[in-house]
């Protein structure tokens, strides 16, 4: 998991850092830093991610897939 998958997943809510930190049971801050890349995704905040919005590996893989894609700036499904 890395900063795309979690804004995706976020936004894909409609939340704000704030709103997903609160979700996720962690700090404001630690989403602002992951966002920005200037914190890792640790194991502890994947599960805690993963538990919360009941996510497993295959479902994160299809996310990074997806994300994968967008940046590329190529349509998904094509």
């Amino acid at each position: 998991m890395d900063k795309e998958i979690i804004k995706l997943i976020r936004k894909s809510y409609n939340m704000t850092q704030r709103d997903f930190a609160r979700i996720v049971s962690c700090s404001f801050s630690l989403i602002a830093l992951v966002e920005v890349g200037k914190r890792r995704v640790t194991a502890d905040l994947e599960n805690k991610i993963k538990t919360a919005f009941d996510l497993d590996d295959q479902q994160l893989q299809s996310l990074s897939s997806l994300v994968s894609e967008i940046s590329k700036g190529v349509p998904p499904f094509m």
